[in-house]
């Protein structure tokens, strides 16, 4: 419990570090300088109006500055970072599963909240998560999939577990990208965006075939009905509205992850 309670404060400070990149990926600023500052009235912001959760509500949601509003977003980010960082570590212990599982949902926390609020994916998280996915499946291995059946005769576990992130990546947004190109031409106008595409290639690189198949049946089945409801209260026009399926997606892999490939990968470990 002690190593999940400190991995849990470290993915605070990793938080912090994603409200960073949320913000300056989409403007195309860079995520190193300049300091830390207000996005309203740019003034820097000092260390100790820079921990994670205590400073915001030791300020009440409020710049030191100029008095604007700090957005919820910030404390939200840190918080669930925090928690994701703490049920990897808590479930898998300190290992690299749990590095693994700490990393894919940092990804997809800044991912959820760019499209939330910018609307776009960026290539850091989606491109890099992708590669960052891949290189992790010769570190955790990826077992019983479709690479295992067609590659049999392979011995090398390892070879085997890199081929299966692969081929989901590739497959999945093959597949998310050509169903894009049918609804374009049939309706005329987009459908999804190929930041979407590119985000389904870093989930199929960190969960296989199984775990990817999942998040997109889920994300489908929520965008559906929250977009839905959503549409019906604000009464905008569904034809023409644009859902953030990113955020969706982003959904529906961090349950699929954290409470389906977890508990089983935690399940057989202490089979073995």
């Amino acid at each position: 419990m002690i190593e999940a309670i400190l991995a849990g404060l470290f993915g605070l400070l990793i938080g912090s570090f994603l409200n960073v990149c949320i913000f300056r990926l989409p403007r195309d600023l860079s995520v190193v300088a300049p300091r830390s500052f207000c996005p309203e009235c740019e003034a820097p912001i000092a260390w100790f109006d820079n921990v994670p959760l205590l400073s915001y509500l030791v300020l009440r949601a409020r710049c030191r500055k100029c008095g604007k509003r700090i957005p919820l977003r910030y404390p939200l980010v840190e918080l669930l970072t925090g928690a994701a960082f703490f049920c990897a570590v808590w479930k898998l212990g300190l290992s690299p599963g749990a590095f693994k599982f700490s990393v894919f949902g940092a990804i997809v926390i800044a991912l959820v909240f760019s499209d939330l609020e910018e609307r776009i994916l960026p290539d850091e998280f989606t491109l890099g998560g992708t590669a960052i996915g891949i290189l992790f499946a010769a570190w955790v291995p990826q077992r019983d999939g479709l690479m295992h059946l067609l590659l049999f005769s392979l011995r090398n576990q390892r070879v085997l577990s890199v081929a299966e992130a692969a081929f989901a990546a590739g497959f999945f947004a093959g597949t998310l990208w050509f169903v894009g190109v049918l609804f374009k031409m049939v309706r005329h106008r987009e459908g999804l965006g190929f930041g979407d595409v590119k985000m389904v290639a870093m989930i199929g690189a960190f969960l296989g075939l199984q775990g990817t198949l999942l998040t997109i049946i889920a994300a489908s089945l929520l965008g559906g009905i929250v977009g839905l409801c959503y549409i019906w209260f604000t009464g905008k026009d569904a034809s023409t509205y644009e859902l953030p399926f990113g955020t969706f997606l982003g959904a529906a892999a961090l349950g699929v992850g954290f409470f389906g490939e977890l508990f089983l990968n935690w399940y057989n470990g202490l089979g073995a």
